[in-house]
């Protein structure tokens, strides 16, 4: 099914997104996986043709268009490739840290951080887990006491994407202990403080190419000047971006299965078994058939979605529909057309492989699927 909602404009863009994502990304990214983190020059590159902070305005640096189907067309851009890990950096930086710093910064903050986060020079980074709290935000324990014209930080966070090459980090802390949610701030950590360390970068199921550690705070000074959005008003802050990130997450979910298709359909119409065409069989047109159908379904919710967050009426209920089903449709391609492939499809040569490995995080993570459902229930019943 033709999706509408692109025009030219955004075509063009697509293609020099590809263009990048061939030239810097697919060359490195068997090495980057290797390595467990990407280079940051591919990163600055990104932010030297225009691909990060598409939103930011125009003053520090940024491209000044609040659009994001241009987020979206990265995004699918780089499952297209096959890319995840390696481009998931881009992704978080754009669809999930910046917001807060457009939406959050004083003058003198979006004068010191946002050309950099525009061109690269800075990498985000958002910690909220940890080690003993995942969706519980209110029960976090990292604290930030008042000392002088700042706060000291003590804790630590886990699973922190972009975790050992992020230059700043939006840190959930908690700046009043006998409150649950209003005691909730948000402070910038900068990388080079002091009593701040990286932990290990976590050896995970896939995406071995993203980055993803644990962080430690012993005593981090923090001045006052770098908290974000107000102290006190960091969980509402929070919910009010997660709506963004959760759809993020959802196209993400449907550009996967869409890529896993894709690459079926090319397999099964070359590979042969009992003298013919795979494709031939009754099953794998069933297969393709009902794997199709879910796609398109997927790409229509998902791009109404990108509308009403154009326009300011994507709502927490909304974003956390798209995010449980499009990620659990996600696994489920996956797997159908792993099986599609037969013994390759174990093989990790074969992309089929990998997304498979990269897409089992995606229920998990921006929201479990149970706290999404849980998010629509109650508002459906009113409790």
């Amino acid at each position: 099914m033709r999706r509408t909602i692109f025009d030219e404009e955004h075509d063009m863009f697509r293609e020099s997104v590809r263009s990048f994502i061939d030239k810097e990304i697919v060359p490195n990214h068997e090495k980057w996986e290797h390595d467990g983190k990407i280079n940051k020059e591919m990163f600055q590159k990104a932010g030297s043709l225009g691909f990060l902070g598409m939103a930011v305005p125009e003053g520090y640096g940024g491209g000044g268009v609040e659009d994001f189907r241009y987020n979206a067309i990265i995004n699918e851009e780089i499952q297209h490739a096959g890319v995840v890990g390696s481009g998931m950096c881009i992704t978080l930086h754009n669809d999930v840290c910046l917001p807060y710093f457009i939406n959050y910064c004083n003058e003198e903050q979006a004068s010191r951080w946002m050309p950099g986060l525009v061109d690269g020079t800075l990498m985000s980074a958002i910690a909220m887990t940890e080690p003993s709290i995942g969706s519980d935000l209110a029960s976090m324990g990292t604290s930030a006491v008042r000392e002088g014209n700042g706060y000291l930080v003590n804790g630590s966070k886990t699973f922190i994407t972009n975790g050992i090459n992020s230059d700043l980090v939006i840190t959930a802390v908690k700046t009043d202990p006998s409150e649950k949610h209003k005691g909730m701030s948000l402070l910038v950590l900068e990388d080079g403080m002091e009593g701040f360390e990286r932990g290990r970068n976590l050896d995970k199921l896939g995406m071995k190419s993203q980055d993803t550690a644990e962080l430690f705070f012993h005593d981090v000074y923090v001045p006052e000047e770098n908290v974000l959005g107000g102290e006190g008003a960091g969980f509402l802050n929070l919910v009010k971006n997660l709506p963004q990130e959760r759809l993020s997450i959802a196209i993400t979910g449907t550009a996967s299965a869409q890529a896993a298709f894709d690459w079926t359909v090319e397999y099964v119409t070359e590979r042969e078994a009992f003298g013919q065409k795979i494709s031939s069989f009754q099953n794998t047109r069933f297969e393709l058939a009902e794997m199709k159908t879910e796609l398109d379904m997927a790409w229509v919710f998902v791009d109404r979605q990108i509308e009403a967050l154009n326009d300011g009426e994507l709502s927490a209920e909304d974003a956390a529909e798209s995010k449980w089903w499009c990620t659990e449709m996600q696994l489920r391609i996956i797997t159908r057309c792993l099986q599609l492939f037969g013994g390759y499809g174990f093989m990790n040569e074969y992309p089929i492989a990998r997304a498979y490995a990269d897409a089992r995080v995606q229920t998990i993570y921006g929201g479990t699927t149970e706290i999404m459902k849980e998010i629509i229930g109650r508002q459906i019943t009113g409790k």
